[in-house]
């Protein structure tokens, strides 16, 4: 066998390595090293419990609001508070603001231009692929960009400025709507669904969301002219429906949390089997293969972060979670599945796996659920009414958790505090669950899995396969070693 090095990955947070043995023109195994280490966990301990909503965004740029939101979750948790109805609803507007802007930058950003490669430049499809995603001089990227920065104009309404605002707290967000932001709430909500029915559905939302088997979706695939139905076909070329299979369980800790549950259901399911309750107690974070201290797997309640840069087995700063003792797979794809949208549970039941090809999809399927829902959020905003719970958040000694959804997956914030201090403070990344190292039992990560099998001629290092599985579960390193 040969072994490559490939990385750093570096169209987002490149701080990413991954390690292929391959032969036959193939991976036979992979690991994935997580080179950087930051210690926001360790920052945290010692401090005034309310520092978590001022340090804990700054782990991340890109997803700042659900870093708060996690934040904000467990302070919640911890403290007892109601949050204002109002402050619940302009939370998840902004929260859907954000994660669909990461939705579209991982569409036409990171992921497409790879399909604008000169590795490409046989294929028939290939000359309109370059001429609109490739990097930096493609057609698609001009126009969403502008539709993005439309997008996260929301940000300021609500919440000051982005990223890394203080407006998230847990009695709800700390400006009052008036009606004057209510129309330009919807106002900069009525462009964004149509720019994106144009740019990328072709279709109105609402006939995409009717699409609910593999044949339906062929028939849109063939048909469309728009950035969606485009990428299909170059997926089906490529044989992206069959690549970058994942190993098992899709987990969803449930999103858009309201007086009336979640909208997007938390729970875990597989392609071969129906929805469960999840236990978030049956986590555990692994520390075999990390550069970490020797330790049991604990629950993230209990768990300490203690870097060891020499450890014999590490291979990467990321820990190993696992939910009852198995490595899940996170992110849109997980959660539209776990909610049980009838596209994504078609596909993963034709093919007994996610691949490639959903991961991407189930962005864009979750982006038209969240076009509607915003929509309702808007309008079900009451302007006579709070949007900040008034009493005061007192921290008393205790733990909490906040368990979210950002984009690219599942997000535990876990706090223990005594004395009124930070005790103990342990984040789980998205990322982390996806991009896990090994455990002691042997078991590889999610990405680990997928890579396996993956077509990669006589030079691994250049093969673009390996580029199409990777970013498919759309990497953010600096999450994932907060």
């Amino acid at each position: 066998m040969t072994r490559t090095i490939v990385g750093p990955f570096n169209r987002v947070e490149g701080d990413l390595e991954v390690r292929l043995e391959t032969g036959d023109g193939v991976v036979r195994e992979a690991r994935v090293t997580t080179p950087l280490y930051r210690g926001f966990e360790q920052i945290l301990v010692g401090r005034a419990p309310a520092d978590a909503l001022v340090i804990a965004p700054r782990i991340c740029g890109i997803c700042s609001v659900s870093q708060s939101m996690a934040a904000v979750a467990a302070l919640r948790a911890l403290s007892g508070t109601v949050a204002a109805p109002n402050g619940v609803l302009a939370a998840n507007i902004a929260h859907a603001a954000e994660n669909i802007a990461d939705h579209l930058t991982h569409f036409v950003v990171f992921f497409m231009p790879d399909f604008a490669r000169p590795d490409y430049a046989g294929a028939a499809w290939h000359p309109a692929a370059a001429e609109r995603f490739a990097a930096e001089t493609g057609a698609a990227s001009a126009e969403i960009l502008p539709v993005r920065a439309r997008l996260l104009h929301v940000m300021g309404l609500i919440a000051g400025k982005w990223p890394h605002s203080l407006a998230f707290q847990p009695g709800g967000t700390t400006r009052a709507l008036d009606l004057g932001a209510r129309m330009r709430l919807a106002g900069i909500w009525r462009d964004f669904r149509a720019a994106f029915e144009r740019i990328v559905l072709g279709v109105p939302v609402e006939d995409f969301l009717a699409i609910e088997t593999a044949g339906a979706l062929a028939a849109y695939a063939e048909a469309g002219r728009a950035d969606l139905p485009h990428f299909l076909r170059i997926a089906a070329a490529t044989g992206c429906d069959r690549l970058g299979r994942g190993p098992g369980p899709l987990m969803s800790f449930g999103a858009y949390h309201g007086e009336d549950g979640a909208l997007f259901a938390g729970g875990l399911t597989e392609p071969s089997d129906g929805w469960r309750p999840l236990d978030p107690d049956r986590i555990a974070e692994d520390l075999s293969h990390a550069w970490m201290q020797d330790g049991p797997a604990l629950h993230p309640a209990r768990g300490e972060t203690r870097p060891d840069v020499d450890r014999p087995e590490g291979y990467s700063f990321a820990k190993a979670p696992r939910l009852d003792g198995r490595p899940v797979e996170v992110g849109a794809v997980a959660r539209q599945a776990v909610d049980g949208q009838p596209l994504i549970r078609a596909l993963l039941e034709r093919d007994g796996a996610t691949t490639v090809t959903t991961r991407i999809l189930a962005r864009m399927v979750e982006t038209a659920r969240l076009v509607l829902a915003v929509e309702g959020w808007v309008r079900a905003l009451d302007l006579r009414e709070a949007f900040c719970a008034p009493e005061a958040v007192r921290y008393g000694d205790g733990a909490g958790e906040g368990l979210v959804e950002a984009a690219r997956g599942a997000l535990g914030h876990w706090i223990a505090v005594r004395g009124e201090r930070i005790q103990r403070y342990q984040i789980v990344a998205p990322t982390t669950w996806n991009f896990s190292p090994r455990d002691a039992a042997g078991r590889p990560g999610p990405l680990e899995q997928a890579l396996v099998g993956t077509p990669v001629g006589d030079q691994p290092g250049r093969a673009v396969a390996v580029q199409h599985v990777v970013r498919s579960f759309d990497p953010c390193m600096v999450c994932t070693a907060h």
